[in-house]
């Protein structure tokens, strides 16, 4: 059993790693104006590549590197580099809030992918708040009315190949180190921008430009990190519901930031996915304790 002061560590340690996802977007979106995208995706993983290599091979040396899935490893920077330049495109167009809750509903696509793919049981319930979370996405975008636009659809995109990544690292982690994924993921994605940057290079006169940049990679490293000692310390039942606190952060940056605010539709749609979200990871608790006392 995990000693509480623990898992309470292991909380604040995820809510800070949301506040930094959300610090990351904010800046994202900020920094899109005037960067291209291929620039800034290149910031954010070579930051983080090269920041995370510091840190850890002093400790690990060349041992951190050994893997006997390489391939694997691969995939799974790729697939979180295609996600992160859909969501840095996303961000372009939206605003940091709404986007961060229609890719929160990510768990609840997992679940509708196990069902199908995996052949696992959902129970009706589960069902239902897969369904409210869907609805409270199609409340947001809102299809058809005046204020839709096609870059909303861009964040489901996200979901697609966010969903996959989760389930690619929740099977390597079982026998995978946590420290060696995470090099990975951050050279695979820092290697592959690097190819486009000759092309995409642009000399950036303002200085809050190179300074938001950095933030970008300290931001993700730092969030990265903390989310995995996050894990480390609480269980993934406990400390997912937490996760959604980005929401909040993400539309307290887009207040401060950009001066907006979601209307009113917008909030209730925020709040349907907040709820089926944080009620699926309850109703894993109540599954997990069930299973433990059968």
């Amino acid at each position: 059993m995990s000693h509480p002061g623990r898992v309470l560590s292991g909380v604040a340690m995820g809510v800070g790693a949301c506040a930094c996802f959300a610090a990351l977007d904010t800046t994202t979106k900020y920094t899109s104006v005037s960067v291209p995208l291929l620039m800034a995706l290149w910031f954010r993983y070579a930051f983080q590549a090269v920041a995370t290599t510091l840190v850890v091979m002093p400790q690990r040396g060349l041992a951190v590197w050994r893997t006997r899935k390489l391939p694997f490893h691969v995939l799974r920077g790729v697939l979180l580099l295609a996600s992160s330049f859909i969501a840095f495109t996303s961000l372009k167009y939206m605003p940091v809030g709404e986007f961060t809750a229609i890719v929160m509903i990510g768990p609840l696509v997992v679940t509708l992918l196990a069902a199908t793919m995996l052949k696992e049981q959902v129970s009706a319930l589960r069902w239902s708040l897969v369904a409210g979370g869907f609805a409270g996405t199609l409340i947001l975008i809102r299809p058809g009315h005046d204020a839709f636009a096609w870059a909303s659809l861009l964040p489901l995109c996200v979901l697609v190949t966010n969903a996959s990544f989760q389930l690619l690292t929740t099977r390597m982690a079982r026998t995978e180190d946590p420290v060696t994924m995470h090099l990975y993921t951050g050279w695979v994605g820092a290697l592959i921008a690097s190819l486009a940057l000759p092309f995409v290079w642009t000399e950036l006169a303002d200085w809050r430009l190179w300074l938001g940049l950095c933030f970008m990679g300290l931001m993700a490293t730092i969030g990265h990190f903390m989310l995995i000692l996050g894990f480390q310390r609480a269980p993934v039942s406990t400390l997912t519901p937490f996760l959604y606190s980005q929401i909040a952060f993400a539309m307290l940056g887009g207040w401060l930031v950009f001066g907006h605010l979601p209307d009113s539709w917008g909030l209730a749609g925020i709040g349907m996915i907040a709820v089926c979200g944080a009620a699926g990871a309850w109703l894993t608790v109540r599954e997990q304790r069930s299973r433990v006392e059968a």
